[in-house]
């Protein structure tokens, strides 16, 4: 008896079968941001934009005049901004900044370096270097107009 044998063809992997595609979920997508600039409004700008630079390490962007009258500024910091207004005073004078809110810092610099930055300016810290309960170290202060500050380790 003869026997015939087929030559092999390489075979293909086989293609999985599709996966099955779950319908997508209709809700409001959320808002993704890339950046954020919180706008503080001052009561001296001068002696604001004098501390967020020397006392924090800020630089100074972007100014915004009228009639030769500063009424805002950009301060930079990495590529963060926070923006600086002059009070126009129209509330009063006593009106009290910063009730209620706090501003968060992230930096990866190292923190000991700050503080000592601060401290050389004469300003007191909130409360000092510190691990946090989640695990990350951070101390607080408190700008010129009342704003809460605190700056944490990324």
């Amino acid at each position: 008896m003869v026997s015939k044998t087929r030559s092999k063809k390489p075979t293909r992997p086989r293609k999985r079968p599709a996966a099955r595609r779950l319908p997508k979920r209709r809700q409001p997508e959320s808002l993704r941001l890339r950046h954020i600039s919180p706008s503080i409004t001052c009561n001296d700008m001068e002696k604001s934009i004098a501390w967020y630079r020397d006392v924090l390490g800020f630089t100074v962007g972007e100014r915004w005049e009228e009639h030769g009258r500063l009424l805002g500024i950009q301060m930079k910091a990495g590529t963060c901004d926070l923006m600086l207004g002059q009070d126009d005073f129209a509330k009063g004078r006593d009106r009290k900044k910063g009730e209620a809110m706090r501003l968060w810092f992230a930096t990866t610099q190292d923190l000991e370096d700050l503080v000592a930055r601060v401290k050389a300016h004469h300003v007191p810290l909130d409360h000092e270097l510190q691990t946090l309960d989640w695990g990350d170290r951070a101390f607080a202060i408190t700008d010129p107009d009342g704003i809460k500050l605190t700056i944490i380790e990324a």
